[in-house]
């Protein structure tokens, strides 16, 4: 089976950090793109961030000097640190997988993790 098991996220404040994880299982982790999407309510799923399999990053405009993303292929994981963190960065992020080897175009997600950024 595909598992990409998330990181929990949780209440933070304005100005605050916080490190998302996503481990992955059942795939051969260094022919994916890893990457993290967000939906906060009422608004349609967005972009965060992606790394692919060469490593190289993307990176939306909202989060562009606050997130970095990375990952470990040695681990099959994938690690978002966001820091200064505003209330706008309220949502609930979903960590996805997306082969890029050409072979099956199968794209996983993460089931998902609220972060809130509230005082």
């Amino acid at each position: 089976q595909v598992q990409l098991a998330d990181s929990w996220g949780g209440l933070v404040q304005p100005g605050g950090s916080l490190r998302l994880s996503c481990a992955a299982s059942g795939i051969i982790f260094r022919w994916y793109r890893m990457g993290w999407y967000r939906q906060a309510p009422g608004k349609q799923r967005e972009l965060v961030a992606h790394i692919n399999i060469a490593g190289t990053t993307n990176l939306a405009d909202p989060v562009k000097g606050r997130v970095t993303i990375s990952r470990d292929n040695a681990k099959n994981t994938a690690y978002l640190q966001m820091n200064n963190l505003k209330p706008e960065d309220t949502a609930v992020y979903y960590c996805s997988a997306q082969e890029q080897a050409g072979i099956s175009d199968a794209t996983y997600w993460g089931q998902g993790t609220q972060v809130t950024v509230s005082s």
